[in-house]
């Protein structure tokens, strides 16, 4: 079952005069229970497709529906509570709130969704230990290492249980090391809660965690790669010689 269609989305900046077309008529469907990753040159698109995927741009022209549900027509307050409840987000840059703990940035979507203290409680706990974040829960961000930051973000995304999340370079400011235990941790979520992940990144490594990679050049997809049966190490192989044909390099959007 499809959890998101997108069907001719197209996103311009700027006015009539001056007009920059950056995603030109994008047609895309992701399936419940996947993790794929978008990929791109500088330019290409791909930051502008998760944004208006995610709703935190909306489109020019096209639809986007998510979980059944129309976002791209949507007004702003609907949009916002269907954010809440429905999307998870994972940032490059953790933001945590920095005078939170470990747990109570965790805990934040099920606080603004009034969840129960107990129902709060064993999903904080679940998560946590996921993530092998449990033992530093009640530290700060600034007590804590930048791996620990990403989990405690990821671990803020999933603890709502949402439709999609959405993951934008979410291993750009980790060391190697950190960024495999997140790409692990993120894996085992994906298969043992079924859930949907879609990442904006341009490391291979990253993306051959995924089981479907999706090329953006100039505003349109370019080619897919679906993982399989592949080893994690051949699909590397694959995605890499597929980004050496994409080459080029200009802004990024």
């Amino acid at each position: 079952m499809n959890i998101l269609e997108a069907k001719k989305i197209h996103k311009s900046y700027g006015n009539k005069f001056n007009k920059q077309e950056v995603l030109k008529g994008l047609d895309i469907s992701i399936q419940e229970g996947e993790f794929v990753s978008i990929m791109g040159a500088s330019g290409s698109g791909k930051t502008t497709l998760l944004n208006v995927l995610s709703s935190i741009d909306k489109v020019s022209n096209g639809t986007i529906t998510i979980d059944g549900k129309e976002i791209s027509g949507m007004k702003e307050k609907n949009l916002a509570e269907f954010r809440k409840n429905h999307l998870g987000f994972i940032f490059q840059e953790y933001n945590l709130l920095d005078t939170l703990t470990v747990k109570e940035n965790i805990l934040l979507p099920l606080s603004i969704t009034k969840t129960p203290n107990n129902e709060a409680a064993q999903k904080f706990d679940s998560v946590a230990k996921e993530l092998g974040i449990y033992e530093v829960k009640d530290k700060y961000p600034n007590e804590i290492s930048g791996g620990q930051k990403q989990r405690t973000s990821a671990a803020r995304a999933f603890i709502h249980d949402p439709s999609i999340i959405f993951a934008d370079e979410p291993t750009g400011a980790l060391d190697s090391k950190s960024a495999s235990d997140l790409l692990n941790k993120l894996s085992e979520m994906n298969k043992k809660r079924k859930a949907t992940i879609i990442m904006v990144t341009h490391d291979p490594v990253a993306a051959s965690y995924c089981s479907r990679v999706i090329f953006i050049k100039d505003g349109q997809i370019y080619t897919q790669l679906n993982k399989g049966l592949e080893s994690r190490q051949t699909f590397f192989k694959d995605i890499m010689k597929t980004q050496g044909v994409l080459g080029g390099v200009q802004n990024e959007h």
